[in-house]
C-alpha cells in the first residue's frame, strides 16, 4: 500500500502536472469504484484543480466550487501519467487503455490513470462537496512530522496496542502502513509486539525520532528515484529497506536473519537480535502447528534447521 512517503512524491508529481489544469473528461471501468453518489463525478468535468493534499494515505484533489476528488489506492492501486499524444484514446465506460485501469482523468496537460493489480479491487474514489464532507474522510491520525514529542507520546499511549498496530492504525498515526512501520521499529530497536503501555520515556522518544527520520529519509529517497518524473515504481518492497520484505536475509545492522510474523494478507518483518533480545515472536499459523516444538530463540531455530 502506498504510504506517506509514496503519497507525498505522488502529490509533488501531480502538482507539476495538474494543478491549475482543467479536467476535461472522467471515465470509470466500473461504477463500484465510486463510493459516493452525490455529487456525481461528472460534475468535476470542466472544473479546474485548485489544490492538492494528503489525507492519511489518500490523495485529495480540490476543484472549483469546493468539489473534492479523493483517491484511496489501498494495497495494489497505482497512478500513472501519460501524454495525451501517446495515450490510447479509449471511448466509453469499459474501453480504458489497459484491463488493469480502473479510471482515467483527461486534463489539458495529459492523462492520469488509476490501475490496480489483482482481483480484489479495493481501491476507491470519493467525490464530495465542501470542507466538512472532506473532513469526514479523515480518520484523524496524528501527523507525526508536524507533531512534538509530547503530542506523539500522548497519542501513542492513548490506547493499549502493540507497537505494530499503533503505528498502522489510521486513527492514531497518519500515513504509516505495513512497510514503513517495519522499518521504523527496526530503526528504533523495538519489538513490533511490545504493548504501548509498557514503553518508558526513553523508548517513546526513540520511536518518535525513528518515525520522523524514517519517513523523511524515504521521502527523499523516493524523490531522488523519481528525478522529477512521474513515480511509476511505487512498491512496498524496496532493495534499500532494512527488514520489510527481507525475510531470511541478513539484518544490515547485526547480520542475523530477518524473521517474520504472518497474518491474513500481511506479514511483519523484524530482527530478533536487534529488536526482541533474540526471542522469536510467535507466528500464529506455525506456532499452532508446532505447539511445544515452536522455537523460542534464534539459537533454537538454527538448531531446528540443522536437524
Amino acid at each position: 500500500m502506498p504510504e506517506l512517503p509514496d503519497i507525498v512524491v505522488y502529490l509533488e508529481a501531480l502538482e507539476r502536472r495538474i494543478l491549475h489544469q482543467r479536467l476535461d473528461r472522467v471515465r470509470l471501468s466500473s461504477p463500484f469504484l465510486l463510493r459516493t453518489v452525490t455529487p456525481p463525478i461528472q460534475e468535476l468535468e470542466g472544473k479546474t484543480v485548485r489544490s492538492l493534499g494528503r489525507i492519511g494515505k489518500r490523495i485529495a484533489m480540490g476543484f472549483d466550487q469546493e468539489y473534492w476528488l479523493v483517491l484511496h489506492l489501498m494495497v495494489a492501486g497505482r497512478l500513472h501519467w501519460r501524454d495525451l499524444s501517446s495515450a490510447t484514446p479509449g471511448v466509453g465506460v469499459n474501453k480504458l487503455a489497459s484491463p488493469r485501469d480502473l479510471a482515467a482523468f483527461d486534463f489539458d496537460s495529459g492523462r492520469l490513470t488509476l490501475s490496480e493489480a489483482g482481483s480484489k479491487k479495493r481501491a476507491s474514489i470519493h467525490v464530495v462537496a465542501g470542507a466538512e464532507r472532506l473532513n469526514d474522510l479523515n480518520p484523524g491520525g496524528l501527523e507525526v512530522l508536524e507533531a512534538g514529542l509530547e503530542e506523539f507520546a500522548s497519542r501513542l499511549t492513548s490506547e493499549n496496542h502493540t507497537l505494530k498496530r499503533a503505528l498502522t492504525d489510521p486513527h492514531l498515526m497518519s500515513g504509516i502502513g505495513n512497510a514503513y512501520s517495519d522499518e521504523i521499529l527496526h530503526a528504533a530497536r523495538l519489538s513490533p509486539a511490545t504493548l504501548t503501555s509498557r514503553l518508558n520515556r526513553e523508548e517513546i522518544a526513540r520511536l518518535y525520532d525513528a518515525t520522523r527520520a524514517t519517513l523523511r529519509n524515504w521521502t527523499e529517497r523516493l524523490r531522488d528515484e523519481a528525478r522529477g518524473g512521474f513515480p511509476e515504481k511505487v512498491t512496498a518492497f524496496r532493495p534499500g529497506m532494512a527488514v520489510h520484505g527481507r525475510y531470511g536475509l541478513p539484518c544490515p545492522r547485526c547480520g542475523a536473519k530477518v524473521q517474520r510474523i504472518r497474518y491474513a494478507d500481511n506479514e511483519t518483518n523484524y530482527c530478533a537480535r536487534c529488536q526482541t533480545g533474540g526471542k522469536l515472536l510467535a507466528d500464529r499459523s506455525l506456532s499452532r502447528l508446532l505447539r511445544q516444538d515452536w522455537p523460542r530463540t534464534l539459537e533454537e531455530l538454527e538448531a531446528m534447521r540443522r536437524n
